[in-house]
């Protein structure tokens, strides 16, 4: 059985990976660039890159496609522009990306280390209202925060 790791591991080698370092390099030498934040929509709210757009994981392929209700212009009209897809750990911004690719998206990336990694780096995060978020409550939002029973039952001797 394959698992979500292998999957992420599959994917890594048909997609670009850039760091929070090169993000505001390239954000300096190409401010038009595409920020899409495939995380929730509550997780987008609380926390998000400044000017980036919100497009869940869920519906990202048809969101870039016209005639559908999820459809966002600004997606469908960017296969030439550049991309950089983001999420909070890389993960679902890796799939998001190879997709992205798949769909004909020409110049598209994905964040490594994700919001974590640009929140360490400590660059700016903002809410939904365009605050500013303080790095020790991000740090909190980032925290895994799983129930007990998410975790892999333990296996008997």
């Amino acid at each position: 059985m394959r698992r979500f790791i292998d999957l992420i591991r599959e994917t890594l080698s048909g997609v670009r990976e850039i760091m929070p370092w090169d993000l505001v390099d390239r954000l300096k030498e190409n401010p038009g660039l595409l920020i899409l934040d495939v995380r929730e929509p509550a997780e987008f709210d609380y926390l998000h890159i400044r000017g980036s757009v919100n497009v869940p994981r869920g519906i990202l392929e048809s969101a870039c496609e016209w005639d559908h209700e999820e459809t966002l212009p600004e997606l469908v009209e960017a296969r030439d522009r550049e991309v950089v897809v983001v999420c909070r750990s890389g993960h679902r911004s890796l799939l998001s990306a190879w997709s992205l690719q798949v769909l004909g998206f020409r110049n598209v990336v994905s964040l490594k280390t994700g919001l974590r990694g640009w929140n360490d780096y400590e660059e700016e995060l903002v809410n939904a209202s365009g605050g500013v978020v303080d790095p020790d409550d991000a740090d909190r939002f980032f925290a895994a925060q799983l129930r007990p029973e998410q975790r892999a039952p333990k296996v008997k001797a």
